[in-house]
């Protein structure tokens, strides 16, 4: 993706590599981590790592969001409900598969372990 290509700035200095931009962004998105934390890492600015993670985002959509962020057609509709029908749960479409909790007091030696 072109969004991700690195840069010179304004001084003509080389700017934040391809693999730092998707790093941040993934780094966001997997431990939760606030944009500036980006910074004692990556050495990223704040409003560079919310950029970064807007892009991803947009380019996930771009790449992924016609299969898979969809909602399911009549196709769909019908093979899901054969395929529950065959394990014994005729008429359901789909499942809960897990749920997440949302841990208020965990403590910060925890953090982005569960």
């Amino acid at each position: 993706m072109t969004v991700f290509q690195q840069r010179r700035n304004a001084a003509g200095e080389l700017g934040h590599s391809t693999f730092q931009k998707v790093t941040a962004a993934l780094r966001m998105l997997a431990y939760g981590i606030p944009a500036d934390l980006v910074d004692d890492h990556l050495a990223m600015g704040e409003s560079q790592a919310i950029m970064c993670v807007k892009r991803f985002a947009v380019g996930i959509v771009q790449v992924f969001g016609e299969e898979y962020l969809r909602s399911p057609n009549a196709e769909d509709a019908a093979r899901l409900l054969a395929m529950n029908k065959a394990r014994g749960f005729p008429g359901m479409l789909g499942s809960i598969d897990c749920m997440h909790w949302s841990w208020k007091n965990c403590p910060k030696a925890w953090h982005g372990q569960f």
